[in-house]
């Protein structure tokens, strides 16, 4: 059967509940469920995900198989990590998202929003364009500032920041790392759009930096042919510290 068959949900990134019954092995819907499971949770396992969903390693080969056929996921390496972590052995592969698969799964006026920028573009130069992505990110800002308040912290603040975005269909989630946390975004309904034109993506990464009121770094996008966006958000207190540290060094 065709993927745009049983890829049926096209707001499944908005869906925050969880299933309610394990799914049965076989049929298309089980396979929409596989594949869902990957586009709202980010690169997976085929162990991760037999887990999360209640199946036998050998029936979600089958449907991941079946998936990467039809082109809806990719095989990847994972990240590299150092070999103390990774322990013995070949690491597992990691399935991901293809950019039909993400076709399939969302509501996208992708073409007509290419094309409007492109003539944007050729009428107006690149400015109208930044202007534009600038406007929509000043839109975010306004609609989120009532979440934030003074009282949170920085870690409370990149939570309440992860909730809007995935109400906005980017399936976010935040992870702690050295100094800091990780922004995820496994899914980006314009992906299509900010491959051709990356201010968007530029003033996304303002917008979290502003809003957070640190500086943040952007390590990987989905418009660039990553798996997953991610976006590097350090604590202001190793911030101040290496700042200290810097500034003893530099009065040597």
């Amino acid at each position: 059967m065709a993927i745009r068959g049983y890829l049926r949900n096209t707001s499944v990134v908005k869906l925050t509940h969880p299933t309610t019954s394990a799914p049965s092995e076989s049929g298309d819907s089980t396979r929409t469920q596989v594949a869902r499971a990957i586009l709202e949770g980010g690169p997976a396992t085929a162990a991760d995900l037999a887990e999360r969903l209640s199946m036998t390693s050998a029936g979600i080969r089958r449907h991941l198989d079946a998936l990467m056929a039809d082109g809806v996921l990719s095989a990847r390496d994972p990240y590299q990590i150092a070999e103390t972590q990774r322990g013995r052995g070949r690491p597992s592969k990691v399935f991901v998202m293809t950019d039909l698969g993400r076709e399939k799964f969302e509501h996208s006026y992708d073409d007509l929003a290419v094309s409007a920028l492109k003539f944007m573009s050729s009428k107006s130069g690149e400015g109208l364009v930044e202007a534009f992505a600038q406007s929509r990110a000043e839109d975010f800002a306004k609609r989120i500032a009532p979440q934030l308040t003074d009282e949170l912290n920085m870690g409370e603040k990149s939570q309440v920041l992860a909730e809007f975005l995935s109400a906005e269909g980017y399936a976010a989630s935040i992870h702690p790392r050295a100094l800091g946390e990780e922004l995820c975004q496994n899914h980006c309904p314009i992906a299509h759009v900010a491959s051709q034109f990356p201010q968007l993506c530029d003033a996304e990464t303002e917008f979290i930096s502003e809003l957070l009121g640190t500086h943040v770094q952007r390590l990987a996008t989905i418009a660039h042919g990553d798996g997953v966006c991610t976006t590097y958000i350090p604590h202001t207190s190793a911030l101040s510290t290496a700042g200290t540290t810097t500034s003893g060094k530099s009065k040597k």
